[in-house]
């Protein structure tokens, strides 16, 4: 076994990446304090060639060193906008005609792996220490939770991101063939 070198790696140009479709879907991040995990939902969304990425709040934009340094130039290839509040970016959404689902621990909560992820479909992913906003909440459709069975009630929100993020990616890609 050896490791591949980038070259073998057939990854797409920035210009190529620019032109290939997208995975319909949007990610809401929902006042994420944190420049670190912002740039690593720029990487992850770039990996799963996710449709868009709505940043609201608090949260910080590009360009920015170190949302740069985390998302290795995934900052400059995935789409964004920016948000006073997730409320604004939930209504944009729905009037664009997306479902919306929050990815948090609440009453209905659908387990990830029982969820049915389709495209034209937001998800909102909150706060590092409040998870989503109770102000986000009622424009959600549904909710999905990733089961979780240690001593911690959560896991850090760029890693659960990119939990569903694959997720999505494999049921709406990988299945679908």
């Amino acid at each position: 076994m050896r490791k591949l070198r980038t070259d073998e790696l057939n990854r797409l140009s920035k210009e190529e990446f620019e032109r290939v479709e997208k995975t319909p879907i949007i990610i809401v991040l929902d006042n994420i304090r944190s420049l670190s995990n912002v740039g690593a939902f720029f990487r992850t969304a770039d990996a799963f060639r996710i449709g868009e990425l709505f940043l609201c709040g608090i949260t910080a934009c590009p360009p920015h060193r170190e949302i740069h340094k985390t998302a290795l130039g995934a900052d400059e290839t995935v789409k964004w906008r920016h948000f006073a509040t997730t409320e604004t970016a939930c209504q944009a959404l729905q009037a664009e005609g997306y479902k919306i689902y929050a990815v948090e621990q609440v009453e209905g909560s659908v387990a990830l792996q029982d969820f049915k992820f389709e495209p034209q479909t937001a998800y909102i992913l909150g706060n590092e220490v409040e998870g989503v906003s109770e102000e986000a909440l009622p424009y959600c459709d549904g909710a999905v939770e990733l089961p979780q069975e240690g001593t911690k009630h959560s896991i850090n929100v760029s890693v659960c991101a990119g939990i569903v993020m694959w997720k999505i990616f494999e049921q709406l890609h990988l299945t679908a063939k």
